[in-house]
């Protein structure tokens, strides 16, 4: 439908520039005002000739070559080329033209164009919903815990590595190292949440309870547990203070599946759909926080809680 919206245009324009040419044309013929040059008009010339001279030139026996020639006869049948062009394009709008109004009418009566795409047109499929959906939370970031080389979003939704340290009040709740929890703590139930990594070239992402001690890092203590992205190239996890390489595949966005009920903590891959890396136990004995660790204090490098798809 578009492409043919599109031709009827080409041929709307095309149709105006030739009557602009045929005015202009008209015009030039008009100025010249010059008789027309036909048959009776050369032979009289050659009589004229013949008489005045008293011979005959047989190089203008024939005259018509010469009048097939002349700047008049030639935009005469510029003019005639040009006058059926404009007839065949006015030609081909009179049954375009409804053409157009009755797919303008269908377009109208269309359910929704988003819908249904246009042949030869690519269309975004739609994200897949997360099998996790109905356990979904929403989180926000602690402003007492996180370290003063970390910058939280004021949605509480983003925590960066700052270019300067931040001016925070010192307090025993906030860690020594570039490390931050959420103000959210479950001790019960089950809870998924996702977590974009995309801007982040060193991190690790986990759970830990509130009594973790500031100056230690997360997973290395029996309160802990996380997986986490080296730079070189390799994904560990790390509970109960024992570290398990998982391979050099890096998940850009990890989704975190803890299912208190069960007693366990798994971590997933989001991509197409939810890939399990590591699944472990943990107890339930104190309230865990969703927990973030941004190493390599490298400015801007950021971590991200994102919504989950329903």
């Amino acid at each position: 439908a578009a492409a043919q919206k599109r031709i009827i245009e080409v041929v709307r324009e095309l149709a105006e520039l030739a009557e602009e040419l045929v005015d202009i044309v008209k015009s030039l013929q008009s100025q010249r005002d010059v008789p027309e040059s036909g048959p009776d008009n050369d032979r009289s010339t050659l009589s004229t000739s013949m008489s005045s001279s008293g011979e005959m030139d047989l190089s203008l026996a024939s005259s018509k070559p010469m009048t097939s020639n002349t700047p008049e006869r030639k935009t005469r049948d510029i003019l005639h080329d040009l006058e059926e062009i404009q007839k065949k394009l006015r030609e081909n709008l009179t049954w375009k033209e409804p053409l157009e109004e009755q797919m303008q009418v269908e377009l109208q009566e269309a359910p929704h164009s988003a819908s249904c795409p246009l042949p030869g047109q690519s269309h975004p499929a739609p994200e897949r919903a997360s099998r996790f959906a109905r356990w979904a939370i929403s989180l926000t970031f602690d402003l007492r815990s996180h370290s003063c080389s970390l910058k939280v979003s004021k949605d509480g939704l983003a925590v960066t590595v700052s270019h300067c340290p931040q001016t925070h009040l010192w307090s025993h709740e906030r860690f020594v190292t570039c490390q931050a929890l959420c103000s959210q703590a479950f001790s019960s139930g089950r809870q998924y949440w996702e977590v974009d990594t995309q801007r982040c070239s060193h991190w690790a992402v986990g759970v830990a309870s509130w009594g973790m001690k500031r100056t230690q890092i997360l997973g290395r203590t029996s309160d802990s547990c996380c997986i986490e992205w080296k730079g070189t190239g390799q994904l560990s996890a790390w509970h109960m203070v024992e570290e398990t390489v998982l391979g050099s595949d890096r998940p850009m966005v990890v989704g975190v599946w803890l299912d208190l009920e069960e007693g366990k903590l798994a971590f997933y891959s989001v991509a197409n759909q939810e890939k399990l890396i590591y699944e472990c136990p943990v107890p339930a004995s104190s309230p865990l926080h969703p927990a973030f660790w941004l190493y390599g204090l490298n400015p801007g490098n950021s971590l991200t809680i994102r919504p989950v798809n329903v």
